[in-house]
């Protein structure tokens, strides 16, 4: 009798268990800061606002969430796990809170990074930290 529940408990962990995947975007270290005071970040003045940042493997989209929240998504989208792609990932003409990915036509939120469409992966997140002034840290 041991023996069967040691075995039932046993193929019920294997079965629950999933295997450990890699997300396909890789993971690079890099730290920088932007001076939100520039023309080219104005639009993350207000809620709701985002802009395209150099770094990353693609460029990184830097999305305003609320007043003193910040999001920072890779632009190499995880259905492209080969960077062969020629454009990162680009907000959607027709809904701006979504990310659309040309290659795959994968769509994911631009608010928490979810997919919505076409992938079983979400965004590679990267850390936004802001001084509640005029800099903005982004960082693996």
């Amino acid at each position: 009798m041991k023996i069967r529940i040691f075995l039932l408990i046993l193929i019920l962990a294997g079965v629950s268990c999933k295997k450990n995947r890699t997300h396909p975007v890789p993971s690079i270290a890099f730290d920088f800061s932007i001076d939100m005071t520039l023309p080219s970040y104005q639009d993350l003045n207000s809620v709701g606002g985002w802009a395209y940042v150099a770094g990353g493997i693609k460029g990184i989209i830097v999305y305003r969430q609320s007043t003193d929240v910040f999001v920072a998504w890779e632009r190499m989208s995880p259905e492209d796990p080969d960077n062969v792609c020629a454009t990162g990932l680009t907000p959607d003409s027709t809904n701006y809170l979504q990310l659309y990915d040309p290659c795959s036509s994968a769509r994911f939120s631009m608010y928490d990074g979810s997919p919505i469409a076409n992938s079983g992966w979400g965004l590679r997140k990267y850390q936004a930290l802001w001084n509640g002034s005029n800099l903005l840290r982004i960082y693996n």
